[in-house]
């Protein structure tokens, strides 16, 4: 396992609530204690009553809850945050300073560079790139700042030869990150239950791959990754009552019991293997959705999660743990169509991955309301449905919660921090920074 990476610190860097035009809403964060702030309606009204919406808010009560739950859930291991799950470097780096939480794990390679400018240090980079411009600058950080530990995702030759291609070598050696497919192989592989991510799936292709990083000088293998999306990243209790839902949620948990299984034993095997060639500074595996099941590897030394500090709806989804809602949005309502409709301006935040229902923003508050099914989340407005619409009024809000996590904060330029029944701070998102990594 890699030591604790010194925690980036937080050097003014990040705007204040009066830099960004947003005052605290009253002057005690702590009218409210935050074990017992539930998010209801009428206490996010009283903390956000100066704020026009459309505005996104993070609930510090419930943030600081989930962060508590997963380093429970994943103990002893700690967590590499999942960078693309926050989105916000204020927030990014008040986490890291916590003792359950150790180093980032960027999307992009362009991001990871940008939190090294501003003093992170130990970061992964989940997925590899092909941005030459940027692994240039990648192999120059090496050189001239090795203390930050910027690592980059490798699975095949072809990511090695781009590496050397910017100037990889030996005198300041890039480091690099092994990924192993962690999905579920079925009749001979024929039946592939998981992401599409590395072709590496035995234990002699991450060997093989290993000892070819091993004879390019230029390159420093320092740890190896598996994320068991069908398990971190499927919920196995879906909605409703229906014998087929029942029946599904049946079927998906004896899947994801029989892959744990299944990887846990390969993924043994292939860190052996490539610990018998070189040494290795971590072991990365799981995601929120497994963090009690992961951290029980041996061969793990790290698990990766970030997602359920905001506690999206899709994980309303998950038997194991219930994240408490953190991160929301407010939208106006601007129309009054008829009786049982409130329109609201704005909304159509969808979440990515297979274009279905559950991608769709959930409205949350006031309770009772539901999406046209004929209209959804729309661009430029967001019919709600349901008893609770006949008491809304043009003027009034309406609060949803994104079905993922980070996402959210592209539609966003900042998030409103809210402790009991106060605004505390406005911080930027990655979007309020001027970023935009994909």
């Amino acid at each position: 396992m890699s030591t604790a990476a010194r925690k980036p610190q937080r050097r003014g860097t990040t705007p204040r609530p009066d830099q960004l035009g947003q005052r605290p809403a009253c002057a005690d964060a702590h009218q409210t204690s935050p074990a017992t702030a539930p998010a209801s309606l009428d206490r996010l009204e009283r903390a956000t009553v100066g704020l026009e919406p459309p505005f996104a808010v993070v609930d510090l009560d419930a943030f600081w809850a989930n962060a508590a739950d997963m380093e429970r859930r994943a103990a002893p291991k700690p967590i590499r945050l999942a960078s693309k799950s926050l989105r916000c470097r204020a927030l990014q780096e008040r986490v890291l300073e916590r003792p359950g939480f150790a180093g980032t794990l960027a999307y992009t390679l362009p991001e990871a560079l940008w939190l090294a400018e501003h003093g992170f240090q130990d970061i992964v980079v989940a997925y590899p790139s092909a941005d030459r411009h940027a692994l240039r600058e990648l192999v120059r950080l090496s050189a001239q700042q090795p203390e930050t530990r910027v690592a980059v995702m490798v699975d095949c030759a072809a990511h090695l030869d781009l590496l050397d291609a910017a100037g990889a070598s030996a005198q300041t050696p890039v480091r690099v990150c092994l990924e192993l497919d962690a999905g579920l192989w079925l009749l001979g592989g024929r039946l592939r239950i998981g992401a599409k991510r590395s072709p590496l799936h035995s234990a002699a292709q991450a060997a093989a791959l290993a000892r070819q990083i091993l004879a390019r000088p230029g390159l420093r293998l320092v740890g190896m990754m598996a994320y068991e999306a069908q398990i971190a990243g499927l919920g196995d209790l879906p909605a409703g009552d229906a014998l087929a839902l029942r029946a599904r949620a049946l079927a998906i948990r004896a899947l994801q019991a029989a892959s744990a299984r299944e990887l846990a034993a390969r993924r043994a095997a292939a860190v052996a293997a490539v610990r018998a060639l070189a040494p290795l500074e971590f072991v990365n595996g799981g995601g929120t959705g497994s963090l009690h099941l992961t951290a029980r590897e041996a061969a793990v030394s790290e698990i990766a999660a970030g997602s359920g500090l905001y506690g999206p709806a899709l994980f309303d989804g998950y038997r194991a743990f219930r994240p408490r809602p953190a991160a929301l949005f407010a939208l106006p309502v601007v129309r009054r169509p008829g009786p049982g409709v409130a329109t609201a301006l704005g909304g159509g935040y969808l979440a990515s991955g297979p274009a279905d229902r559950a991608r769709l923003p959930r409205p949350h508050l006031p309770a009772g309301l539901r999406l046209d099914g004929q209209e959804g989340a729309g661009e430029v407005q967001t019919p709600l449905l349901g008893a609770a619409a006949d008491a809304l009024r043009v003027g009034d809000r309406v609060w949803l919660r994104h079905a993922k996590a980070g996402e959210l904060c592209e539609r966003f330029a900042s998030l409103h921090l809210i402790e009991g029944e106060c605004i505390v701070e406005e911080v930027p998102t990655y979007r309020g920074e001027g970023q935009c990594f994909l």
